[in-house]
């Protein structure tokens, strides 16, 4: 499975990045939407995008609408992982065609859950080497 990440911090991506592959998922970047747009465009098409609210070039809403306006990208999943916490945001999130919502600052176990929720559940490897 891959996953690309969209967020416009570099040390954000680096912690989605390493939640995700110990569960098994390739991962891709981009640091903003238009720049991921553009890598799907290009014939990557991912199983999940994490993706980042603020940003600058395409915000992440954008980049949610851009992607449910493509009947080709419907089988991606599509997770908001951001700051805003307004419930009005979230629920515009949601209704754009996001599949979940992770506020920031979280644990890498709400990013696990929320993919155990979506049915991406895959390996998950601990920091001692076992699989759980």
């Amino acid at each position: 499975m891959r996953a690309l990440i969209i967020d416009d911090s570099r040390a954000m991506r680096s912690i989605l990045r390493k939640i995700v592959t110990q569960l098994g998922f390739e991962t891709d970047e981009a640091g903003d939407g238009q720049e991921a747009l553009d890598k799907m465009r290009a014939g990557l098409v991912p199983d999940l995008c994490l993706v980042d609210w603020n940003m600058p070039v395409m915000d992440g809403y954008t980049f949610i609408t851009s992607v449910r306006d493509n009947p080709e990208w419907r089988d991606v999943t599509l997770m908001m992982v951001t700051t805003e916490s307004e419930q009005r945001q979230i629920v515009r999130a949601l209704a754009a065609g996001a599949h979940e919502y992770v506020i920031k600052p979280f644990t890498p176990e709400a990013i696990v859950q929320k993919l155990e929720l979506l049915g991406l559940k895959a390996k998950f490897v601990t920091p001692d080497g076992a699989i759980a």
